[in-house]
């Protein structure tokens, strides 16, 4: 059973391609981070802070693209740790049907954080027991 998480803090540092984000189990004390790159963390931390794009960015494009296609997206669920990556999808219901598509965990989270309101996201519990040795 997939575990609610919040994205609880995105670190940033500019000088090197590793940013990481931290996600914290909503009704526990569980954390993990996720390392990420500086264009997802960019994206994601101008999201939180309400920065608005005068365009379209990417994760934009993707809610837009969804909509007009008749989609709602509905999820985030980081559903597999395997040699040190993480798996994500994004779910999607379109008339009716749970469409999940294949997803780097960070670009998910940012268009989790797109939607307004953001979407929830979920980690497999195998997940988290892999991360945290539990």
């Amino acid at each position: 059973m997939p575990v609610q998480m919040e994205l609880s803090r995105i670190v940033i540092n500019e000088i090197t391609d590793e940013q990481v984000i931290y996600l914290k189990e909503v009704e526990g004390d569980r954390t993990f981070p996720i390392l990420i790159g500086i264009f997802e963390a960019t994206s994601i931390d101008r999201r939180v802070k309400g920065v608005v794009p005068q365009r379209p960015l990417t994760h934009d494009l993707l809610l837009s693209v969804a909509d007009q296609l008749g989609g709602e997206l509905e999820s985030v669920v980081i559903s597999e740790l395997r040699e040190s990556t993480y798996y994500a999808k994004l779910r999607i219901r379109q008339n009716g049907e749970l469409i999940e598509i294949d997803s780097r965990p960070s670009d998910a989270i940012a268009v989790a954080v797109t939607c307004d309101p953001p979407l929830p996201i979920y980690v497999s519990e195998d997940v988290l027991q892999d991360v945290l040795g539990d």
